[in-house]
């Protein structure tokens, strides 16, 4: 596969390789960028692990709690300006609310509000407002005690990160610190038990190649990976982390001591994963004062 400039200013944008060490990195892996991403990582050659996709949609996310179960709903615009707008916050809250008694953003778009179903409510906003908006995901949990947490609050219930925590046992106000906790460190599982396979066997194979590299007996290899993939473990699952609100534990050891069990989380970002083609400031005004 041909190695282009534009694959190889990529894979250096996401990962702060110099140019000879990208082009490099992308020829040993046949073009793949996550191969390279990986070549460049057992190299030491990564600068920093950043995230393949950027985050660039607009929007707000809003949740919401009753009964023992929480909602959260992600509404993208194409900018801030409508975030901060009234009429989009107000449809959003009322999504969000209509949310609770659905299961997916395809039923989500059918229920009515007011005799009126989502997906007509937001074609109207659009037409009024001038911005394309959409109704991107949404997510339930339920539990004995259900918190939230937004982030970045526009408005109550809704802002640019919303995490909502179930706990067995325990009560709203550990809830919400856990919430916290999440919009803080992003855990990718609740525990290594429910952490995707594939990624603790790519995380493995990273660091026995990294280890590898140091030249080292296999036999003291073993001993690196067991300790580096226990360390990767503690850092990406929310029971192993260390918490927020109390570094000396971990936030599963702090939900134990409080007489609680997390049974799961939901954090929603806004814009998380999607890619939008950067205009500048000053167009970007233009474009809301001609709205």
């Amino acid at each position: 596969m041909a190695i282009t400039a534009a694959m190889v200013k990529e894979l250096r944008d996401s990962t702060g390789a110099g140019m000879m060490d990208a082009k490099k990195a992308l020829t040993e892996s046949a073009g793949d960028m996550e191969a390279a991403v990986d070549w460049l990582r057992t190299k030491g050659l990564a600068k920093a692990a950043k995230k393949s996709g950027r985050t660039a949609a607009e929007g707000l996310v809003a949740v919401s709690v009753k009964d023992g179960k929480g909602v959260a709903v992600e509404v993208n615009s194409e900018t801030d300006f409508v975030a901060k707008n009234a009429e989009f916050q107000t449809m959003v809250g009322n999504i969000a609310e209509a949310a609770h008694n659905v299961a997916s953003v395809e039923e989500l778009l059918k229920a009515e509000i007011d005799g009126k179903s989502v997906a007509d409510i937001v074609t109207d906003k659009v037409a009024t407002i001038g911005e394309n908006m959409t109704v991107r995901r949404m997510a339930d949990i339920e539990g004995d005690v259900v918190a939230s947490y937004v982030h970045n609050a526009a408005a109550d219930g809704m802002g640019n990160i919303g995490v909502l925590v179930a706990l067995k046992g325990g009560d709203e106000a550990l809830g919400k610190q856990i919430a916290m906790h999440v919009a803080a460190a992003n855990p990718q599982a609740l525990s290594e038990e429910s952490l995707d396979p594939a990624v603790v066997e790519k995380e493995r194979n990273v660091q026995i190649e990294i280890a590898r590299e140091s030249g080292k007996p296999e036999q003291v290899i073993e001993k690196m990976i067991v300790g580096r993939m226990k360390k990767f473990l503690a850092e990406v699952t929310l029971l192993g982390q260390d918490f927020v609100i109390n570094p000396d534990v971990t936030v599963g050891q702090a939900a134990k001591d409080a007489g609680a069990e997390i049974v799961g989380f939901v954090r929603l970002a806004v814009g998380e994963g999607i890619e939008k083609a950067e205009e500048d400031f000053a167009a970007e005004v233009m474009k809301t004062a001609k709205a």
